[in-house]
């Protein structure tokens, strides 16, 4: 009866944590660490490792890894990225392969973000970084590649033009991630963000401006 009574959702005071995630939609519930203090990750952590599954921290720092490491030793702290990952089972879900790519090297930890949310959620990932626009030469050199993937994350700031590109030459689903990066007209990533929502390749879906997370975590599912 008392693990029956938890089962739901498990109240801490401060947060009610969702134990039915799993059974509801294939993955736990992440843990989104920033606004949290790092004892306070450290409970929902400790309370999730009662269930045998992967967790997922997102935008940690090294204080948030040094207090998960206290109740889950194998936590790994993906500093690019501010992820931490605890995997407790190799399963590999999906389908095929999820691309990550990005534009320029800035754009990198956003898409790291989107690269460890696809691995942890049990997907064959790989990267291709720094194949933006302005050397289109360095994405065409990549055409087999892409080809080959089931669903392509495309991260980009600027103008952020690559995930159409990148569109008209694939027949899979582009998620495209506009990023803050870029000058004084980018307004934050607004100018990516407005650009790929108005992209004219039919296949590319938007997630918000530096929303790594959002897009590793839809292809996963597309990929399963």
């Amino acid at each position: 009866m008392e693990q029956l009574r938890n089962l739901p959702f498990e109240d801490l005071g401060f947060v009610k944590i969702d134990h039915h995630r799993t059974l509801r939609q294939g993955f736990p519930e992440v843990i989104f660490a920033q606004g949290k203090t790092p004892g306070q990750v450290e409970s929902i952590v400790e309370k999730m490792m009662a269930k045998r599954h992967n967790i997922l921290i997102t935008r940690g720092n090294k204080e948030f890894y040094q207090q998960v490491k206290k109740v889950a030793p194998k936590a790994k702290f993906h500093e690019l990225s501010g992820s931490i990952t605890i995997e407790r089972e190799r399963k590999n879900r999906g389908r095929g392969t999820i691309l990550v790519v990005s534009a320029g090297t800035a754009d990198i930890p956003v898409a790291e973000e989107a690269l460890v949310t696809s691995k942890i959620m049990g997907n064959h990932t790989k990267a291709i970084y720094d194949v933006g626009v302005a050397g289109l030469h360095r994405l065409l050199d990549q055409i087999k590649i892409l080809r080959k993937a089931r669903a392509i994350i495309c991260v980009a700031g600027m103008e952020g033009a690559l995930p159409s590109v990148v569109g008209g030459l694939v027949g899979i689903p582009v998620i495209a991630v506009p990023t803050s990066i870029g000058y004084g007209a980018s307004f934050q990533g607004l100018a990516a963000l407005l650009g790929m929502l108005n992209s004219c390749a039919p296949n590319v879906a938007v997630v918000n401006i530096d929303n790594g997370f959002g897009a590793g975590y839809l292809a996963s599912m597309i990929n399963r």
